[in-house]
């Protein structure tokens, strides 16, 4: 499973990194309502949290379907633009007025994507304020999420503009409550790593700028096309418009692509620096799927304690050496176990780094 990008044809003019503090301040938000998955921010959440004005938080819990659950379009308006070129504003005051240049429908589409289902996400199908059903399947699923956000989506699909200008209003009290202090921390490092990268894209290529983003993002030259590695099946193509990179300090561990009907392509990746990666969607399969299996989980029971060679564990657990060594072998292919020459012998042992971090590599990969 992946998202993938066409493009073919696009000339490296119009590829831009670019950060963008109207997308940073969505991040932010997501770390406040989801501060399990940004463990790192803890402290910073915890204190923001406590000095937020009460009725601004009430706001806040109001809208946060837009960047709860799904991380809503709304926070990359320059996509939206037509014409597909657009690049970030250098403020969030001039990213809220591209905001402004959005349809009415691009922002109700954008901002109902509240659940996970987004399978019309990457193809060109009517709004739910041009399509009935569409419409009320938003508004049974806005009341299975609470009156709350019923009340909201009732709101948003009667009068889009009285809804966006709450949105505008709200995005500029969190700046003056809290964002602005932390955009002034989080600039100059979001507009090194994005020197940096553009540097890299006009030495190197595409190929090492994208793999310098994150080990989920690589790219066939042959093919014209860019794969992030995701636990989700999408598409798009950048035309004769361009791609934008877009940092984020707060977004770690989400890689996230923008991949819209009719929008630009653009990715956000984690500026934080290196950290170790997770393994590919398909190399987690196989390694959940290693030790799933009865007669490998006792093989491992024996081979995280000591080495062992092939007869060893034939012998303790009554089967053939062919048969324990078709399980080593499953389980030296997911990567979760050494083997070494002794001798005339190989042994075997777990990989006990390997299986402690599966717990921590499976939620990065399903929050990537």
């Amino acid at each position: 499973m992946s998202v993938t990008i066409d493009i073919a044809g696009l000339p490296p003019e119009r590829i831009s990194v670019v950060p963008s503090p109207l997308a940073e301040l969505g991040m932010a938000l997501h770390a406040l309502s989801e501060p399990g998955h940004h463990p790192q921010l803890q402290g910073w959440a915890t204190a923001v949290s406590t000095r937020l004005d009460p009725g601004l938080a009430d706001r806040l819990c109001e809208a946060d379907f837009l960047w709860r659950t799904t991380f809503s379009d709304v926070f990359a308006p320059f996509a939206g633009i037509p014409g597909g070129r657009a690049q970030p504003g250098a403020t969030l005051a001039e990213e809220l007025d591209q905001l402004d240049e959005l349809t009415d429908e691009q922002f109700v589409h954008a901002a109902l994507e509240f659940t996970c289902q987004l399978r019309y996400y990457d193809t060109d199908v009517p709004g739910p304020l041009d399509d009935p059903e569409l419409r009320r399947r938003s508004l049974e699923l806005a009341a299975a999420r609470g009156a709350v956000q019923e009340r909201v989506t009732l709101r948003l699909l009667e009068d889009p503009p009285a809804v966006r200008a709450w949105f505008r209003q709200l995005m500029l009290d969190c700046d003056e409550a809290f964002f602005a202090d932390t955009w002034a921390r989080l600039q100059p490092q979001l507009a090194a790593d994005a020197r940096h990268k553009t540097e890299l894209l006009r030495r190197k290529g595409l190929g090492e700028a994208l793999a310098s983003l994150s080990g989920a993002v690589s790219l066939d030259e042959g093919a014209g096309l860019i794969t992030v590695d995701k636990l989700l099946v999408g598409h798009t193509a950048t035309g004769d418009g361009g791609l934008v990179l877009v940092p984020t300090s707060l977004g770690w561990p989400h890689v996230m692509v923008l991949h819209r009907y009719g929008w630009q392509p653009t990715i956000t990746y984690p500026a934080s620096g290196p950290r170790p990666q997770a393994p590919s969607v398909e190399q987690l399969t196989r390694r959940m799927e290693a030790l799933a299996h009865p007669v490998r989980m006792r093989l491992c029971r024996h081979l995280a304690r000591a080495e062992h060679t092939t007869s060893e564990l034939a012998d303790a657990h009554g089967m053939s050496a062919p048969e324990i060594s078709r399980h080593l072998a499953v389980l030296k292919k997911a990567g979760l176990i050494t083997s070494g020459r002794r001798g005339r012998y190989v042994q075997h042992q777990l990989d006990l780094s390997a299986v402690a971090r599966l717990g921590s590599d499976f939620i990065e990969g399903v929050l990537r």
